[in-house]
This record gives structure tokens, sequence and C-alpha cells, in this order.
């Protein structure tokens, strides 16, 4: 019995060795076939958009803050006291020049204006009296310079009552449009009273802003600067007009004076702006779409686009140094050369060495590209 359990043993531990064998033996064969059939299959390819860096002349820039003013701007006041009997200061309202805006009672003035005319009228009368009477020897000259002298002192007299009465007539110095005020007829105003302001309505306007010396020092008439305005009102062209012709000794700073040429595209007078200001000279700078730079634990970088030797193309990770946005470009200030090939829509998917499917650019951002 001992024998036959023995030998049973030996049988079914063959069977164990022989089942092992034939089941290694089938999975080698399944794993060859598997990487076989991997092998056959094509390898993947990432769907990406490319583009050519590009080379464009750029300077670079500061921002500075700047406010809007009209060409022409007043604070309107009256010169002399009085009760308002006309005004005309509806705000917002475009007045022309010449407009009477206020007028103040110059009821007085004209009653004496009458009584001077009268006077005038008299003395006019006196002296030809007196000049005919010259002329015949029968009155001495010191009365007709007498006579002459009271006429020239009503006549005096009568422009300075038509001067105050112009005085009392406040009208419009240039076309402009009023601002907010508060007079109203019936009301006394003390002398130097303010009634509102006036923002000439011309065909541009001035926008000025501060930046420090260096800047000026290498700003000058002519120069260009943007005015950003905010919101998605786009950047417009101003041209520099006027520098300050001293710095402030506190900070350091100038005045620079820029003009935009159409009123139409500023902001209102008295708005804040901020205004991109170049900086230096210009010089050749390689640029990207912004969506080309990944930003990594190791730093900025790009994916280039390359044959490898198989003529496949490659994503090969490339580290750069980004500057300043150029729209909706990036500034690329070394690690990569013009020409070279970069993907842009979906490098988010690539990786080194990746095998890449390029899909035709967009034409706005081969346009931009080029410029």
């Amino acid at each position: 019995m001992k024998a036959s359990s023995w030998i049973i043993s030996l049988v079914l531990i063959g069977a164990l060795g022989a089942a092992a064998v034939g089941l290694t033996a089938w999975k080698r064969a399944d794993i060859k076939k598997s990487m076989e059939a991997a092998a056959a299959m094509p390898e993947p390819a990432e769907s990406i958009v490319t583009v050519p860096a590009g080379e464009v002349d750029h300077r670079s820039s500061t921002v500075a803050v700047g406010t809007v003013l009209a060409l022409r701007s007043v604070t309107l006041r009256n010169e002399m006291a009085g009760t308002v009997v006309k005004a005309d200061l509806t705000p917002g309202k475009i007045v022309e020049a010449g407009t009477v805006l206020v007028a103040l009672d110059v009821s007085v003035e004209e009653a004496e204006l009458r009584a001077q005319e009268a006077q005038i009228a008299l003395a006019e009368t006196t002296l030809k009296r007196m000049q005919r009477l010259s002329g015949e020897d029968a009155a001495p000259v010191v009365d007709l310079e007498r006579a002459q002298a009271e006429r020239d002192i009503a006549l005096a007299q009568a422009a300075r009552t038509k001067a105050v009465m112009v005085r009392k007539t406040i009208t419009a110095p240039f076309r402009a449009r009023i601002g907010i005020s508060d007079v109203h007829p019936g009301q006394y105003l003390e002398e130097g009273s303010q009634l509102t302001t006036l923002q000439g309505v011309d065909d541009a306007v001035h926008v000025d802003f501060t930046v420090t010396q260096v800047v000026v020092a290498g700003l000058k008439e002519g120069d260009h600067v943007e005015i950003l305005a905010g919101g998605d009102r786009p950047p417009v062209l101003a041209e520099i007009v006027a520098l300050d012709a001293r710095v402030d000794p506190r900070n350091r700073s100038s005045v620079v004076r820029a003009r935009i040429a159409d009123a139409k595209q500023a902001p209102t007078p008295g708005s804040s702006v901020r205004v991109r200001v170049p900086v230096g000279e210009a010089r050749k700078v390689v640029t990207v779409p912004v969506s080309a730079l990944r930003r990594g634990p190791e730093g900025d970088h790009v994916f280039v686009v390359a044959n490898d030797p198989k003529g496949n193309p490659r994503s090969q990770q490339r580290l750069v140094k980004s500057g300043p946005m150029n729209g909706d470009f990036i500034v690329i200030e070394s690690g990569l050369k013009p020409g070279e090939i970069v993907a842009t829509a979906g490098s988010f998917k690539l990786r080194e060495g990746a095998l890449v499917a390029v899909a035709a650019a967009p034409k706005a951002a081969a346009a931009g590209q080029a410029n």
C-alpha cells in the first residue's frame, strides 16, 4: 500500500509539472502574440496646431496713469456781484462761442447810461457852441477847452457803464459743453462765484501723464504712445506734443502731454486712463502666440516640432526666457530662433519626443505672427 501511494503522488506531481510547463508556454506565446500585435499597431499621434516663431521690431514699454483733458477748459465765474435775471446752463448742453449763459440785472446801469447819454448830448451841444464862438473870438480858449473836457468825461462815463453791463453778461468764450450748475434766475451772486465748468468741444483731446526722468530722457515730440481706456475699448494712438521743461524734485518725474487726434475715440475729459509709453530703442525679437508658452517647475518652455531620423514630426521641449506681451503674442528673449516651428493649440498634451499630427494654423494667428 505504501508503494502504491508513493507512485500515485509521483504521478500527480508529474501531472502538475506538465500542466505548469504547458501553461507557461501558452502564456509566453500569448504575450509574444500581443507584443507582435502592438508592434504592428501605429504609434498614436497628438493633434496640434503649429506656427513658425516670428521676428518683429519690438520696443520695451512702461505703463503710466494719465488724465484726459479738453484742449480748452475753464471754470466760469462772474466778475461782478448782482442778481441773476437769465441762466442758460443746462448740464451737457453744447453751446457756441458768444452764447449768453448768465445775465445779471443791469437795470441800474441802463438808467445811468441813459443819463450819461443825455449828458453827452448836452456836452456835444455846448462844445459846438463854444467852437463857433471861439472862431468868432467871442469866447476865451479856456472855455472851449473846458467844453471839450466835459464832453470827453461824459463819453468816458458812458463807456464805463457799458463795460460794467458787458461784464454782468457772461458768455461762452468758445464752443463748449456745459458742466453741472446750480444757478437760477433771482439768485444773488457774490463776485467770483463759481457758475459752472466749460469743456471745449474740439476734434482732439490731450492726455497728460507722469513718468520718471529716465523714461522722459528717451522721449521726444512726435513719438507715439498708446492710450488704454479699459473695458472693451481698443488702444488709441496718441502723439506726444509737449514735454515738461522741469523734473519734479520730490519724485524725480516729469509731465508729458500727448494728443489724441480723434476726440470721439477718447474717454470724457477728466477720465483716468493708462498710457503705454515706449522705453529705449526698438530691437528685433522673437515672438510666439501666447498659447504656445507653457509653464512648469523647470521654468517657461515651448514645444518645438521637428522631424526625427525617420521623418516623423515629434515634439521637443525647449526652455525659454519669456518677455512682455505684444498683443496676442509674447516676446521670447532667449531659447528660440526665428522660423522654428512651435506648437500652439494642443501643446498642453505634448511631452518630450511625442509623435504629433499637425493641423492647419488659423489665418488670424499666421497673419499676426507675420506682423
